[in-house]
């Protein structure tokens, strides 16, 4: 069955970094469009940001310059290279396999937390 692990999150202060991954089994990974989704109490869910099979990749205008997706199809793997943090980009950050055809799998989450 699909499963999405999502490793990397902590505590880091205004304008740190933190790198996220998430590694995926049990789906044809290339063929997924992969993205990254964050929840901060009492908010909806959003897309932070997305890449394509293709590599082609959309961020959320709050992140636009800062935070940077990549994929490895050789080890199936997703990262978020997060720069400039910024209290508001603390949340709790998902990973998300979507095939576009119906089939869309999350992680469990991983704590993401700016704060001096």
């Amino acid at each position: 069955q699909a499963q999405l692990v999502e490793s990397g999150g902590g505590l880091v202060q205004p304008g740190g970094s933190l790198r996220l991954s998430c590694a995926a089994s049990g789906i044809i990974f290339s063929v997924y469009t992969m993205g990254w989704y964050r929840q901060a109490p009492g908010k909806q869910r959003e897309l932070v940001a997305h890449i394509s099979e293709y590599s082609n990749t959309n961020y959320a205008d709050s992140v636009k310059g800062r935070f940077t997706i990549s994929r490895d199809n050789a080890k199936n793997t997703v990262s978020l290279l997060m720069n400039s943090l910024k209290p508001e980009d603390t949340a709790v950050y998902y990973c998300n396999a979507d095939n576009l055809h119906g089939y869309t799998y999350w992680g469990q989450g991983t704590q993401v937390t700016v704060s001096s």
